[in-house]
């Protein structure tokens, strides 16, 4: 079929508080996974083999963390002379300039501009998700169903759906909406895509800003009014999806991975995209025992890693021992130090018999952080990051 203008906004403005340490010095969609992606990399892949060339990304906190890596959307065949990705930083001086107060608010912000792009349709995405999909399906429903706003849902843990925005159907149609709701209604929830008829969602954003509402997030009154007022249609992520918003949820996509249920990122029908790293491949020297786990290029390992994954050029030493963990590129376990449960972040470092995390909660210990050696850091311990 032919497709109406398509324009994918994604939302990457976002401080990520709640991965605490690991979002201090970087934009959340910046985080590395699986050792050598970054969360950005699943929304600007599905993007690419949907066949959705107009991408925008709205930044907002540290973006230059992020910048770097967008390599002009080169590896995603984005870098081209007509559409491809844009880049919208916060600005100054004309209407919508400042710091947006949700996402919500950044879609508003955006608006004069996405007017003069003048797309039929607008697709709105997170990068803080972990999942594939082609949105060409979800392009279908919508335009079959002839909606303002199709939202993809997804199934979780009952108990964990107030974390979401909970979604409450009759078929496909979306009867009920509540936003991170104390007592969730159902266990079905968004998946953080939106599709809107354009109209529709500038409009609706436009006459909450006349009547005063509250614009930051979308859940607040944007898709609320939707439902309200217009057809809202759900549709069924078919596959495996992860928000990976929090410290534990970003540690349990790792585990997913690691036991083989997790995202399929080497798909040769849908493969995840990536600034591939060129480095040699990893070393594993005599002795070592690997278990379970992912080793990036350039890393190398001598001692025990166990059910964990090992960033590019970070190092586990002869008698050292890593066990149920995450570690990104360049951390460096020191001889005989021991990691249980950890997610060590870019550059921190572990002295000889430094002794870090256990059972229970996870420990996380920032960029470029010390850990000197014979130094015991408990279960559920957060060390900052360091200069």
């Amino acid at each position: 079929m032919k497709y109406p203008r398509v324009l994918a906004l994604i939302l990457a403005g976002g401080k990520g508080s709640r991965l605490g340490a690991l979002t201090e010095r970087r934009a959340k969609p910046a985080l590395p996974f699986a050792g050598t992606y970054h969360l950005i990399d699943i929304p600007l892949s599905n993007l690419l083999h949907s066949g959705l060339p107009h991408v925008w990304v709205v930044q907002q906190y540290l973006p230059n963390s992020l910048n770097d890596h967008l390599a002009n959307g080169r590896p995603w065949d984005l870098d081209r002379t007509h559409g491809g990705l844009r880049v919208l930083p916060p600005y100054q001086g004309a209407e919508g300039e400042g710091f947006a107060e949700g996402n919500a608010d950044a879609l508003y912000r955006q608006r004069k501009l996405i007017r003069e792009f003048a797309p039929d349709l607008v697709l709105v995405l997170s990068a803080d998700h972990l999942y594939t999909l082609d949105y060409r399906d979800v392009l279908e429903r919508h335009l079959a169903g002839d909606a303002a706003l199709t939202m993809v849902t997804t199934k979780v843990n009952k108990r964990e759906a107030s974390r979401f925005g909970v979604v409450e159907t009759d078929g496909e149609r979306v009867t009920g909406f509540a936003y991170k709701p104390e007592e969730p209604a159902t266990d079905t929830v968004t998946a953080e895509v939106f599709l809107y008829t354009t109209e529709a969602l500038l409009g609706t954003l436009e006459a909450l800003a006349e009547e005063g509402e509250t614009l930051s997030d979308y859940g607040d009154s944007l898709i609320p009014r939707l439902v309200e007022r217009e057809t809202v249609l759900a549709h069924p992520l078919p596959g495996y999806w992860r928000d990976v918003g929090t410290v534990q949820s970003y540690w349990e996509g790792h585990m997913d991975l690691l036991a083989g249920k997790g995202l399929d990122f080497d798909d040769p029908a849908w493969p995840i995209l990536s600034d591939s790293p060129q480095r040699l491949p990893a070393r594993i020297e005599r002795g070592a025992e690997l278990d379970s786990s992912l080793v990036s290029p350039g890393a190398r390992v001598a001692g025990r890693v166990v059910r964990s994954v090992v960033g590019e050029g970070a190092v586990v030493e002869a008698g050292a021992s890593v066990v149920d963990s995450v570690l990104l590129e360049g951390v460096q376990v020191g001889p005989e130090a021991s990691l249980t449960r950890t997610v060590a972040d870019l550059g921190a470092r572990f002295g000889k018999g430094a002794q870090v995390g256990g059972e229970g909660e996870l420990t996380v210990v920032g960029m470029n952080a010390r850990v000197r050696g014979g130094r015991k850091v408990e279960a559920g311990a957060e060390v900052p990051p360091t200069d």
